[in-house]
């Protein structure tokens, strides 16, 4: 397992943000997944978010719903897109957080009709997952989860959003592990052109509540975007803009794009 809170120490001591690239698991195929970790950690990524497909990912716009089911069509499961990421653990040296939602969890090795989360989340850190952010499981409903997720050692991190009031912030502040997810839009993933006025306001006012890392995503597609955030955020998670960028290319020529793209964020952050 590496730490998650070790990475962003690391960042500090070198003067620079933390770059968190988000890719599909499965996208553009199994087999590529493992090599396209690899190459971002290449490219300079200080943490990785892999996504698990899903038939609906409420939290996601087009571009990840797209690749989602590119990933499915694939072949792609939540077993295969954890054992890819341990193909190539012993090669990583940053990090690794799954972004999953509540029904691929408590359905993972189900026998009976009573949802159980341990199964995931050992299978998880038996893959070298460190940490895990759930969208569609509220801070409110997260106590259980967050116990049987620290037992093993598996981080487990919330969203914070524009709309949420300052207690609710303060609840995902406490509750957070490894760092706090800021969503830096009402509303799904995707590139924009422009990020909301508000956002380096909104930032600021959290961390005046913790002394955890925040990192930014949601809307974040290019480097200038990048640059600005990383301006009072920990950390900057690029995950659309990443999946445009390799488009529809395959094999080596994925994994090309990706870190062309990674490069150039991280010359930026």
């Amino acid at each position: 397992m590496h730490s998650i809170r070790a990475a962003f120490h690391r960042a500090r001591r070198q003067g620079r943000k933390a770059l968190i690239p988000f890719v599909m698991g499965g996208d553009p195929d199994v087999r590529t997944t493992g090599p396209l970790l690899l190459a971002l950690q290449e490219a300079g990524a200080d943490l990785i978010e892999v996504g698990i497909p899903f038939s609906d990912p409420l939290a996601d716009g087009p571009t990840i719903q797209l690749a989602s089911a590119r990933a499915l069509a694939r072949g792609a499961t939540p077993a295969r897109v954890l054992a890819a990421v341990a193909s190539v653990r012993r090669q990583l040296h940053v990090p690794v957080v799954c972004l999953t939602y509540w029904n691929p969890v408590v359905q993972f090795g189900r026998t009976g009709i009573q949802e159980n989360p341990r199964p995931f989340v050992r299978a998880a850190v038996s893959s070298g997952i460190d940490g895990i952010v759930v969208p569609d499981l509220p801070v409110e409903e997260g106590a259980a989860f967050r116990r049987i997720a620290a037992q093993q050692g598996l981080d487990t991190i919330f969203f914070a959003a524009p709309t949420s009031p300052p207690q609710r912030l303060r609840a995902v502040a406490r509750a957070s592990e490894g760092f706090i997810y800021y969503v830096s839009v009402a509303g799904t993933t995707g590139a924009r052109r422009a990020l909301p006025a508000s956002l380096i306001h909104g930032v600021r006012q959290l961390k005046l509540l913790t002394t955890k890392p925040v990192c930014v995503g949601f809307g974040i597609s290019t480097p200038a975007q990048a640059a600005r955030v990383a301006q009072v955020a920990d950390g900057v998670i690029v995950g659309s803009a990443l999946i445009h960028a390799i488009g529809n290319a395959r094999g080596r020529a994925a994994l090309h794009r990706a870190a062309a793209f990674v490069r150039r964020l991280r010359r930026a952050v």
